[in-house]
């Protein structure tokens, strides 16, 4: 039996797939709603979709109603704009994403193909009854394209760097791979940082605290008010994702001089990705960034035997510390075929950009003959 979810708390107890990354995990969306990070105040409102069998959630599909485009990382203002000048409404859409989280997974979880396609032929009946004009699912992992593709969604392509771990040793063996000069100048940059004085403490998620969590949220809202926004997520949050489930697994590191913090970066860990989220810092170091979201995350995967550093989306800088680019994509289904179809033309011409662009990127990465980017 298909039915609403409003509130994802009271069904946690039926959810029994097993997420394949921190993100898809209940608490982790549970922490969004109840803190109010992601609710109707936000521009996130919660209009999930699941089918029950025994008492028993077999899937689950990840809705929400929005009213804007913020904290979504896939830019769709212009569509926004064009359909407006014709006299027809772009919000409210339905969107399908983890809130402020720009990270590949699972978007339609189910069992099987049948089990996903009655959740995106209930969404789209939703469209249908409400008038909603278009449906958004932002960066499915692979094996969830394929349904997409067959129910005919619009793919917009987009891109990401990430981090592979080829089995080094540790970080010199990663730095091994660079040509000499870019070896050098990571070097350099690490160098800058310990010349200073900054030591770096890594607390995992068993070792997380409340005092930690209020120390972090100094770092990260001054990272939006620095840019004059207010932080998408609130203090709340970060204490009610330090649980003790074993999947939502957070990762703080903390830059600090004499034992004064200065600075700290957040990731997850998922199975076998090291996923990197946020981070701030009270005092303006040169390479404090690099050092603090890159390097140390690095080191990380490396002595924790994780395959994959996620650092996040975009960011041409990561390309010469060793991330690599490759295609990422957001699906998109229209209720109406006359924009549809003007969004399905305007992707098509912007693939062959994003693919000029990835290859560009690839060119640049500054690795020695003896590695190749696969």
């Amino acid at each position: 039996m298909l039915s609403e979810i409003k509130n994802i708390d009271l069904q946690q107890r039926l959810y029994s797939i097993k997420a394949n990354n921190p993100f898809e995990d209940f608490s982790y969306l549970r922490a969004m709603e109840q803190s109010n990070s992601a609710s109707e105040k936000s521009g996130w409102i919660p209009d999930h979709l699941g089918e029950i069998k025994n008492k028993e959630l077999i899937s689950f599909l990840p809705l929400y109603k929005k009213f804007n485009s913020y904290g979504e990382f896939i830019f769709d203002h212009q569509w926004a704009n064009a359909l407006n000048r014709t006299g027809r409404n772009y919000y409210p859409k339905l969107l399908t994403a983890i809130p402020f989280t720009p990270c590949e997974g699972d978007r339609i979880i189910g069992k099987d193909e049948k089990s996903k396609f009655n959740l995106i032929d209930a969404a789209i009946k939703k469209m249908e009854t409400e008038e909603i004009e278009s449906w958004h699912i932002l960066f499915p992992n692979e094996s969830g394209k394929s349904v997409l593709k067959e129910r005919n969604f619009i793919e917009r392509y987009n891109y990401r760097f990430t981090w592979k771990n080829e089995n080094f040793s540790d970080f010199d063996s990663f730095l091994s791979i660079f040509t000499s000069r870019q070896r050098a100048t990571i070097r350099k940059e690490r160098k800058s940082i310990s010349k200073l004085g900054i030591e770096f403490k890594c607390k995992k998620h068993n070792e997380i605290n409340a005092e930690d969590w209020d120390l972090f949220y100094v770092f990260y809202q001054k990272t939006y008010y620095e840019r004059a926004q207010n932080p998408y997520l609130n203090k709340e949050f970060f204490k009610l994702i330090n649980t003790v489930n074993q999947l939502v697994k957070p990762v703080l590191f903390f830059a600090e001089i004499a034992g004064e913090p200065i600075g700290a970066s957040l990731c997850f860990e998922g199975e076998d990705t090291l996923y990197g989220r946020h981070w701030g810092a009270t005092s303006k170091v040169k390479n404090l960034h690099f050092e603090c979201c890159y390097y140390q995350g690095i080191e990380y995967c490396i002595k924790n035997n994780l395959k994959f550093f996620d650092p996040g989306v975009q960011g041409e800088h990561k390309i010469r510390r060793g991330f690599q680019p490759h295609l990422s994509s957001s699906f998109h289904y229209f209720l109406k075929e006359d924009f549809g179809q003007a969004v399905s033309d305007f992707c098509k011409s912007e693939r062959v950009q994003i693919k000029n662009y990835i290859e560009a990127c690839k060119s640049y990465t500054p690795f020695n003959n003896d590695y190749r980017i696969k």
